[in-house]
């Protein structure tokens, strides 16, 4: 299909382009940036007048749930969100059910997602068989079927040996293995950050010696194997200090933090309200602060929904009975807009820890995250200054729980654009 984008504010933070120009697609790629090509002749034209035309936003943690979980959400409703949030690539993590710990369940999600005809999926393999946390996974095999890393997402590996030498067989096939660094013993049972709040609503805490404890160990078998990893969902400002120090060590690391982490804090669970309850939880003020201040000088590299679906049953509960999650797809774009508006960080910082940031640690560098003649045509079409209030009937994900239910936000998708076609538009 051709297709032109006429009159908008194009951005591209891997370029550093900010200018009001024409984009003209063809065959699933970017044709031309400001004049029409000769003999060009477009099927279709949006004017994006008013309207921000960045790179598809790839999103580096949405949970889909299948397999296996379909009950709170199913593919196809997930990536419907992923598309009404501007995301054209996303990775999901391995804890389906079964997890995704053998080739012809990863071939399986990859035909399905193929199928919808929707947004580009990248697959987690499970770093151990079932997650259990014992014996390591035929990785080669994994990626071969599709997988770009390989993680426990949220499952414990208590023995560090298994954790070294999976490291060690990932290194040597140049795999990336992304951890949540969090210590199991030191988090077992906790449900909030520990500190005053949780000790005043008599909640079980999580410390944040969890985190450091776990980056500690992490980075010794990262000196010690060469092994490339992706930290995720960090939350403290410890932890952050530590990564720091890693990166100025130039270990091979990476680091992500979950968007409402950017905003929340623990005071904000109020009175018990399971809608935020997440993991990891949200810390203090000191801690939030830190976040945003690693997002300005690079210690962090990208900014992910950390998407997770949860079904009524398991959120309506008291807040340490719910089930940890939020869903995060559609609120990517406007609370990153948020945090830029707030911390007075300009557009091409803000959007490039939605799109060249995460498509560097996937390794997609050339296949997503750009706007550049002969890249794919993947874009995220906004209104930066469109209102919207975030409520149960406005989601189009299967997950309707989030701290942010019932505000209103700032930044609306209009038109998605996957391999130069309209795969959404509002």
């Amino acid at each position: 299909m051709r297709l032109s984008v006429l009159n908008g504010r194009i951005v591209d933070p891997a370029s550093g382009l900010d200018r009001r120009a024409d984009l003209h697609l063809a065959d699933g790629r970017v044709l031309a940036i400001g004049e029409t090509p000769a003999g060009f002749r477009a099927v279709r034209t949006i004017d994006a007048s008013g309207l921000v035309v960045a790179p598809g936003l790839v999103d580096l943690a949405a949970r889909l749930r299948e397999p296996g979980l379909e009950y709170k959400a199913t593919l196809e409703s997930e990536m419907r969100a992923a598309l009404a949030g501007g995301v054209t690539s996303l990775s999901c993590p391995p804890d389906t059910d079964p997890p995704l710990d053998e080739p012809g369940l990863v071939a399986m999600l990859k035909h399905r997602a193929r199928s919808l005809d929707q947004a580009h999926l990248y697959p987690l393999g499970a770093l151990t068989i079932g997650l259990a946390g014992e014996v390591i996974t035929e990785m080669a095999e994994l990626a071969e079927a599709g997988c770009i890393g390989f993680s426990q997402a949220g499952a414990p590996l208590v023995d560090t040996q298994v954790l070294l030498r999976a490291m060690q067989y990932a290194n040597t096939y140049g795999f990336t293995v992304w951890l949540r660094p969090q210590d199991p013993h030191l988090a077992r049972g906790g449900v909030a950050h520990s500190g005053a709040v949780a000790v005043r609503l008599g909640l079980a805490g999580i410390p944040v010696a969890a985190e450091t404890i776990a980056l500690s160990t992490i980075f010794d078998l990262v000196r010690h194997t060469g092994c490339r990893v992706h930290l995720c969902r960090l939350s403290s400002a410890a932890g952050l200090e530590l990564m720091r120090r890693a990166k100025a060590e130039d270990l091979p690391v990476s680091a992500d933090v979950a968007v409402h982490h950017l905003h929340l804090i623990d005071v904000d669970i109020g009175h018990f309200d399971s809608q935020y309850r997440v993991d990891p939880p949200f810390r203090s003020q000191r801690d939030r602060d830190a976040i945003r201040a690693a997002l300005a000088d690079g210690t962090l590299d990208a900014i992910c929904s950390d998407h997770t679906p949860v079904d009524d049953d398991a959120k309506q509960l008291p807040f340490a009975q719910a089930e940890p999650g939020a869903t995060g797809l559609e609120l990517l774009l406007p609370l990153t807009l948020k945090w830029a508006q707030e911390t007075r960080t300009d557009l091409l910082t803000a959007l490039g820890k939605l799109t060249t940031g995460s498509s560097a640690v996937l390794g997609l560098r050339d296949a997503a995250g750009r706007i550049a003649p002969g890249a794919p045509a993947d874009l995220c079409v906004f209104d930066p200054e469109r209102a919207w209030t975030v409520d149960r009937d406005t989601l189009a994900s299967q997950g309707r729980h989030t701290p942010y239910l019932g505000l209103e936000v700032t930044g609306q998708v209009r038109f998605t654009i996957v391999d130069g076609r309209v795969a959404f538009e509002r």
